[in-house]
Formats: structure tokens, C-alpha cells, sequence
């Protein structure tokens, strides 16, 4: 099975090490920089510097070279997969959706997205704990990776599994997806957590509860409670809650120090999908009654609706409720 990834960032970078473990695989970067840095010195210094990569991994700036591919792994920004999937040659491929996020416009997660520009192409998911940088040194992580058909997706995870990639299967797409979405806006507040200084009990507080918010979405989304807490969804948000190399995280840290979250996001060259997955998320969440405090409070600082001081001491006014609810 020949592999083609949409997508020349860190993440799809350190895909494309993966699955060139085992095959000739084609990386698809829409910037020159990264296609050369990586056919002529094996190298993305852009978005993955000081990391060798596979002889074996072929860079193109051209859509239509996926073509012989016999599926994608499409990393691109949850925001752009859309319009990347529109211009790229049509087929009945397998998609492997990497990206976390929700649609904004839309409303939609990110297989439905595929579905809506590929209707004839099967779609698999896989998201997990993963930090690009670990995952394209070779070092050992699990993921999870969701097919609604067990054939397909045993196949596809037979040509990425390996000793330091360890693949668990699932047939809950839409479980995994809300895990990896949800869990990138949570990082946010952890990160102003961090950057108030307010301390590990809180941060530990947070997480735990986040992750009620997002099992709370995910059954509303028609995803399962086991999903939600394996890899792609307490997995991922354990990860990305507590480490600098979260963009999120980091995104949230800053806000917490002070800074402005416009300049902030203005001035980001990676994306930090937490900050355009939080209005739609809570959109989601009050048009279907689901009760999500720590996700509208993220929305309503980024979108400038609250200061960072308003913002803590009405989450620190709430009145506490049952630890099931």
C-alpha cells in the first residue's frame, strides 16, 4: 500500500516518517521551502528542524503526484482540509484523517467534512497522545486508529503499526474525533493556568473536569464513553495539558501572562486549532443544551467577550455541583 500525506508540517512530517518505515511514501507541503529541504537534505528545518528523515519519503508541491497513492493521511489545518480536499485529484481512496478540530461554518467534524467532498472514499481516524517531534525521532507512543469497516482499518493499521507506533483499533469515528477536538481547546485553560501561576491542584482540577465536558459532548456526538477515555481522548488531553510543546498549551500560557490573545494568534505561524475549534464547539454545546463552562469560558476570552480576570473569578464563583454531573 503506497502512501501519500497531504500535509508538510510537523505532524504530517512525522507521518510520513512513520509510513515510510515501510514503503516509499509521497509528502505533500504546499510550501517550496519544505520541498526542498526535504528531497535534497532529508530535512523539514521549516516546521521539524534537526530531525532525519527517511530517504524513503518523497516531497511534491503537486496535488495530482497523490494520485498513485493507494490512501491519504491528510494532516492539514482542520480549518483548510475542506478546500485541500476539493483541490486534490477525486478517487475512492482511503482518507486517514489526522487533523483535530470542527469545522467552523459548518458545524461539522472533520470525517463528515470528507465525506461531504469524497462521498465514495472511505474514511479512518487517528489521533492519540503524539507530539510530532517524539513521534519522527522514533520514540514510543499509542494511537488510536477509527474505520467503521474492521477490514479497511485493519489493513491500513498493518501498514503503519509499529514497535514505537502502537495502533489500537476502534470502529468509533466519531469518539475518536471529539477527543482530539474537545481536548485542544481544554489545553488553552490549562496553559493560562500555568501562566497565572495558579498552581498543579488546579491545572489536575481542570483536566478532570474538562474531560466530563468532553465525555459530555462526545455521547451527545454519538461517540463512546471507552473511546473518550482511551488514546484519542484522555490520552491526548493528559499529553496536551501539560506540555510546552502543546501549541495550545503554550497558546493558553501566554494569555495567562498577559499577553494579548489577538497579537497572539496573529503573530503564530503554526496554528493553534484550539482557538478556532472553541466558538464552534460552544455553539455546538448551547444549541444542544450540553453543559460545557470550561469550553464557553475559553470561547468567550478568546473572542474578547470577557478580560482574563472576569473570566477566573466567574469560574472560581461557580457553585460546586455532584461529581457525576
Amino acid at each position: 500500500m503506497k502512501i501519500g500525506v497531504i500535509g508538510g508540517g510537523a505532524w504530517g512530517t512525522a507521518l510520513a516518517q512513520v509510513a515510510s518505515e515501510r514503503g516509499e511514501t509521497i509528502l505533500w507541503a504546499m510550501e517550496e521551502e519544505v520541498v526542498s529541504s526535504v528531497n535534497d537534505r532529508h530535512e523539514n528545518s521549516a516546521f521539524l528542524p534537526h530531525i532525519p528523515l527517511n530517504e524513503t519519503i518523497r516531497a511534491t508541491s503537486d496535488l495530482a503526484d497523490l494520485d498513485v497513492c493507494d490512501a491519504w493521511i491528510v494532516v492539514t489545518p482542520a480549518q483548510h482540509m475542506r478546500s485541500v480536499l476539493e483541490k486534490a485529484p477525486t478517487g475512492d481512496r482511503p482518507l486517514v484523517l489526522c487533523s483535530k478540530g470542527i469545522e467552523e461554518r459548518s458545524g461539522k467534524l472533520l470525517h463528515e467534512v470528507a465525506q461531504d467532498v469524497c462521498p465514495s472514499a472511505p474514511v479512518a481516524v487517528l489521533s492519540g497522545p503524539t507530539f510530532a517531534h517524539e513521534v519522527a525521532a522514533g520514540l514510543p507512543t499509542a494511537v488510536t486508529l477509527a474505520c467503521e469497516d474492521r477490514a479497511l482499518g485493519q489493513a491500513l493499521r498493518a501498514r503503519i503499526n509499529l514497535v514505537n507506533f502502537r495502533t489500537y483499533f476502534t470502529d468509533d469515528v466519531a469518539g475518536a474525533e471529539v477527543g482530539g477536538a474537545v481536548k485542544n481547546v481544554l489545553a488553552i485553560a490549562c496553559g493560562i493556568v500555568e501562566g497565572k501561576r495558579l498552581g498543579q491542584n488546579a491545572r489536575a482540577a481542570l483536566i478532570a473536569r474538562g474531560f466530563a465536558e468532553m465525555v459530555r459532548f462526545g455521547l451527545a456526538m454519538g461517540g463512546r464513553r471507552e473511546t473518550l477515555a482511551g488514546l484519542s481522548g484522555l490520552g491526548d488531553l493528559v499529553l496536551t495539558c501539560n506540555s510546552t510543546s502543546s501549541r495550545n498549551f503554550s497558546l493558553g500560557r501566554a494569555i495567562g501572562e498577559g499577553h494579548d490573545v489577538h497579537d497572539l494568534l496573529k503573530n503564530r505561524r503554526t496554528v493553534a486549532e484550539g482557538a478556532h475549534t472553541a466558538p464552534v464547539l460552544n455553539r455546538i454545546a448551547v444549541a444542544r443544551d450540553i453543559d460545557m463552562p470550561i469550553v464557553g469560558a475559553v470561547d468567550e476570552l478568546l473572542g474578547g467577550e470577557v478580560g482574563l480576570e472576569t473570566l477566573l473569578e466567574t469560574m472560581l464563583s461557580r457553585p460546586p455541583g455532584d461529581e457525576e454531573d
